[in-house]
């Protein structure tokens, strides 16, 4: 399989876990209720996100709210195709860290352009801090970009070393 279909494929898969699973939330748990799955840490709650991350600009008018986040995902979609374009077939971690973010964010796509809203449900907390709730989608971003993260740390460490271990013999 070529570099196109591993992101392709990869970016598939995680749109169906994302939009299988809000679907799921959607039929099955009302909006704003919450199921504890963990005592003290983790819950299941069906709510509607319709801002960013952290319910970044939730309470902008619909107006430019909307179009200004589906126009951000179209940029990123083809920002991350772009990155795709000029990656090695080699590099695997950086072709599964942009298939990941690029499925997380056509789900939340598909969601927006849907509904105006994200759908969002897992809610982790410890005590009285809570981390926003979140999702499928916004599980495989995260997981994307620290990839990438770490990649672009150690990938160019590894490869410093290996040049001056090179150029010592």
């Amino acid at each position: 399989m070529g570099k196109y279909g591993f992101v392709l494929g990869l970016a598939a898969i995680v749109v169906f876990a994302d939009q299988v699973t809000k679907w799921m939330v959607v039929a099955w748990i009302p909006l704003h209720a919450v199921i504890e799955i963990i005592p003290g840490f983790a819950e299941l709650t069906h709510v509607k996100n319709t801002g960013g991350a952290f319910g970044f600009l939730a309470g902008a008018p619909d107006s430019w709210r909307l179009p200004f986040f589906l126009g951000a995902s179209l940029v990123a979609i083809v920002l991350l195709w772009q990155v795709v374009r000029h990656t090695g077939a080699d590099e695997r971690g950086v072709l599964f860290a942009v298939g990941s973010i690029l499925g997380g964010a056509v789900g939340n796509l598909i969601d927006r352009a849907r509904e105006g809203a994200v759908t969002d449900f897992i809610s982790l907390h410890w005590r009285e801090y809570y981390w926003p709730a979140f999702n499928v989608a916004d599980s495989f971003i995260s997981i994307g970009v620290a990839v990438l993260v770490w990649q672009s740390l150690w990938s160019g460490r590894a490869g410093s070393a290996g040049k001056a271990a090179a150029s010592e013999h």
